[in-house]
C-alpha cells in the first residue's frame, strides 16, 4: 500500500479537492459547486474522490483551506487547517519553485502573493467586492447570452475592446447595458470586460505591489483565455497558466497535510457522520456574542464567536 493525503479547498463558489501522492502527483480530482452548503458539497466531493481514486493507496494524512477550512476541518478531522495564502504558495511552489508572483481570481474573491526565496513576503486579498471575479464574469455571460466558458473565445476575436468601467459590478453592468444598446458588436463588449478584469485587479489587489517575473495566474478565472491574454499585455510579460491552477489551493492543502502527518490512516467516510451546526446568542455579558456550535454525531465538538473565553 502506498501513502497519499487529500486535500480540499472550500469556497464560497466551488469546491476543489485533490489526492495527491509523496511526489505530489495528483492520483484523483474533483471540481463542484459548493452551492451554498459546503457540508454537503464536501460529502459529495468525497464520494467523486473515492471513485475516482486508484486502489492500493491509503490516505495518511487531510488538509484544508478556503473559507469554510475550520468547518470542514473538524467534519473530515483534518491534520492540517491553513489559510488560503499559505496553502496557494505551497502549492504553487511545489510546481514552479521559482515563482514570484501569484495572481489568483476566484469565484468571489481575488489575491496577489508575493514570493521571495520561495518566503512569502507580501500579499493582498479583495473580499470586499465582487467586480472582476468568476461570479461577476458568469452574471455578464447570461446577461449577453452565452456560455462563460465561451468567454475567452469571442474576446480573442476583438479588434477594439471598449472601454468597461469594472471598478464596481453595479457600473460594469450599467456600463456594459449602455455599450450593448448603441450597438457595439458582443465580442468587443467581452473583449472589453476581460480587459478591465485585469486593470481593475492591478489597480484595487495588486496596488502598490511590485509584480515580478515568473508570474503565475491561477483560480478559476485563469481558465479564461481573453483575460490572460491582457495580463500579459497590460504586465508586458509572459504570465505561466498551470492546467491544474484551478485546483492549486487544494494541492497546496495536501502538502501541507503530508509535511504535517502523524502516522494516522484516515477512512474517507462521510456517509455515516451527521455533522450540524447550530447558532445562539450568549447573553452572559455586555458582549452578547453570536456564537456557533459544532456538533458531530450529536457530540458538541467545538464552539465559534466567543470573546471572553466561556465557550
Amino acid at each position: 500500500m502506498r501513502d497519499c493525503y487529500l486535500g480540499v479547498d472550500i469556497g464560497s463558489i466551488s469546491t476543489k479537492g485533490v489526492i495527491i501522492d509523496d511526489r505530489n502527483k495528483i492520483i484523483s480530482s474533483a471540481y463542484i459547486w459548493t452551492e451554498g452548503n459546503p457540508i454537503e458539497a464536501v460529502r459529495k466531493l468525497i464520494n467523486i474522490l473515492k471513485k475516482r481514486m486508484p486502489r492500493g493507496y491509503k490516505v495518511k494524512g487531510i488538509g484544508t483551506t478556503g473559507s469554510a477550512r475550520k468547518l470542514i476541518g473538524l467534519m473530515l478531522g483534518a491534520n492540517s487547517v491553513k489559510n488560503e495564502i499559505t496553502a496557494h504558495a505551497v502549492g504553487t511552489m511545489a510546481f514552479h519553485p521559482d515563482v514570484r508572483t501569484i495572481l489568483e481570481i476566484g469565484g468571489q474573491d481575488s489575491k496577489i502573493i508575493l514570493i521571495k526565496n520561495g518566503i512569502i513576503t507580501n500579499y493582498a486579498m479583495n473580499t470586499l467586492c465582487a467586480a472582476g471575479t468568476g461570479a461577476f464574469l458568469s452574471s455578464q455571460a447570461k446577461r449577453l447570452g452565452i456560455d462563460v466558458e465561451d468567454f475567452g473565445e469571442f474576446a480573442l476575436k476583438s479588434k477594439n475592446p471598449v472601454k468597461i468601467a469594472a471598478r464596481c459590478t453595479v457600473f460594469a453592468e450599467s456600463d456594459l447595458v449602455h455599450k450593448a444598446q448603441v450597438g457595439y458588436p458582443k465580442e468587443d463588449i467581452i473583449a472589453g470586460l476581460c480587459k478591465s478584469v485585469v486593470i481593475n485587479y492591478l489597480n484595487n489587489v495588486g496596488k502598490g505591489k511590485k509584480i515580478e517575473s515568473p508570474i503565475v495566474f491561477q483560480g478559476g478565472v485563469s481558465k479564461n483565455v481573453g483575460v490572460i491574454k491582457y495580463f500579459k499585455e497590460v504586465l508586458g510579460c509572459d504570465v505561466i497558466v498551470d492546467d491544474n491552477g484551478h485546483l492549486m489551493g487544494a494541492i497546496g492543502a495536501a502538502i501541507l497535510s503530508r509535511k504535517n502527518k502523524t502516522g494516522e490512516e484516515y477512512e474517507l467516510q462521510t456517509k455515516n457522520i451527521k455533522f450540524e451546526t447550530k447558532g445562539f446568542e450568549c447573553g452572559g455579558c455586555a458582549n452578547n456574542c453570536e456564537l456557533l456550535r459544532i456538533y458531530k454525531n450529536g457530540k458538541l465538538i467545538d464552539s465559534w464567536g466567543s470573546k471572553c473565553g466561556k465557550y
